[in-house]
């Protein structure tokens, strides 16, 4: 007799979609703002909300920015996670590349896959544009997101180990 399959199980993963979001679209326009808000509130973000005035100008403003795309996860066709990114220009290699500037996933999403389904989006767009690399900045106190990174294929940035690994920072204007 033939033996029976084994049991189904009763969890179904649901699937990670991904788009790049369209700033000139009200609707995408303000997922993209919310969740850099909810990005704004984390702990590993600004730790307070975007300002009325930020929220009000984003899009608008990502939007005139050359080369600027943001890529939303959705679950369940709920936006899960950002990434908001700025192509830039590679001197050594004479070629584009790709900023991931903002990363955030909603907590209760976190550890599914949402990030690694994203960086695989915004690695899609930047070979389309010929880009040489993605570059990206993390806090060293953030151990989870720079495990996602290391397993997307990111490592620390430096040109000769003997010189040290580069640092990245900042003068406010």
């Amino acid at each position: 007799p033939a033996s029976s399959p084994p049991p189904q199980s009763k969890s179904v993963m649901t699937a990670i979609e991904t788009y790049v979001a369209d700033y000139a679209d009200p609707d995408q326009a303000k997922t993209v703002t919310d969740l850099l808000n909810g990005y704004a509130l984390d702990k590993f973000g600004n730790s307070g909300p975007l300002d009325d005035d930020v929220r009000s100008r984003l899009c608008v403003e990502l939007g005139r920015i050359p080369g600027a795309f943001s890529v939303v996860a959705t679950i369940g066709g709920e936006p899960v996670g950002l990434v908001n990114c700025f192509q830039g220009f590679s001197t050594f290699k004479c070629k584009p590349l790709i900023n991931v500037h903002d990363v955030f996933v909603e907590p209760e999403h976190r550890r599914k896959g949402v990030t690694q389904a994203m960086m695989c989006r915004v690695s899609e767009v930047a070979t389309s544009r010929g880009c040489c690399k993605l570059t990206l900045e993390v806090l060293s106190n953030n151990p989870n997101a720079m495990a996602s990174y290391t397993k997307f294929g990111f490592k620390s940035y430096e040109l000769d180990p003997k010189l040290g690994v580069a640092q990245f920072w900042e003068k406010t204007l």
